[in-house]
């Protein structure tokens, strides 16, 4: 995800794992010679050759100080987002580019293309539109989920997305869905279609009434339908509801999410770990 996370900012096949682990063993490297200067018979210096890297490791995760080394190539810097230095600047989320978040072992992209935003996060099927109403509150809630977020300053490279949303706005129909949820929407659309399919063939086709099978049709089509509210009016609703709460420091358990679910912030964290440990 590390690997994703900053390809969708530079968008670009900027970043392979090869490179990033190189990056790590660099930083390896420069942390067992720093640990050798007290002397490599010391005890620091021989647990800290027992201890696995803090860097990477078989999963392919990434740390922070890789992600920074390897934006550094870019002339970009790493700014915590929530740092009593930036917050002292006041600026107003709309006016950066993009940020990096982090929660436990994942990492994802939230940038501005063209004069829109979108969460590039690679465990959704695809881009999600945040439009500026919602911007400020979105972080806010990842925030309270127990992310990390970094502001990425510097110029990013030139892309043909960008350049494309500079002269076009995107209308988004459809929030993207987690992948393991897109999965079992289509497992349970499945079943949904072999169950219809079996009432057909028991009533043979002649002996179902025709009413019957119209609410059957109904029934199958209302489970496709997503009952979230995709529109950006439906963000400032919820915008509104949110700024009613409080600040966008301190969000109540139970403000609204931007998952396509009536979920709690507590109830859409709890199935955001369960997904990161599987």
């Amino acid at each position: 995800c590390a690997q994703h996370c900053l390809n969708n900012l530079l968008q670009g096949e900027y970043f392979s794992p090869v490179e990033l682990s190189s990056i790590a063993h660099q930083l390896d490297e420069e942390e067992r010679m720093r640990m050798a200067e007290g002397g490599v018979t010391s005890e620091d210096y021989r647990t800290f050759l027992q201890q696995p890297s803090g860097n990477m490791d078989d999963s392919g995760f990434f740390s922070i100080q890789v992600i920074s080394n390897a934006l550094k190539v870019w002339g970009l810097e790493l700014i915590l987002f929530n740092s009593p230095e930036y917050q002292r600047l006041r600026v107003d989320p709309i006016n950066e580019r993009s940020f990096i978040c982090n929660y436990k072992e994942h990492w994802f992209t939230v940038r501005k293309l063209g004069k829109q935003w979108f969460n590039l996060n690679s465990l959704l099927t695809g881009p999600e539109l945040i439009s500026d109403t919602y911007l400020a509150l979105f972080l806010a809630q990842l925030q309270q989920e127990g992310y990390s977020i970094f502001v990425v300053k510097g110029d990013l490279p030139d892309c043909e997305a960008d350049q494309l949303l500079q002269m076009i706005r995107v209308q988004q129909m459809h929030r993207p869905k987690l992948i393991g949820e897109e999965l079992a929407q289509l497992k349970e659309q499945s079943v949904l279609k072999a169950d219809l399919e079996r009432v057909l063939d028991a009533n043979d086709g002649s002996g179902m009434l025709e009413e019957d099978e119209e609410d059957l049709q109904r029934a199958l089509a209302l489970s496709r339908q997503d009952i979230a509210m995709e529109d950006e009016e439906a963000d400032l609703r919820r915008a509104i509801q949110l700024s009613m709460q409080g600040s966008s420091r301190n969000i109540s358990q139970d403000t609204p999410q931007t998952s396509s679910t009536n979920l709690t912030s507590e109830e859409l964290r709890k199935r955001r770990e369960a997904y990161f440990e599987k």
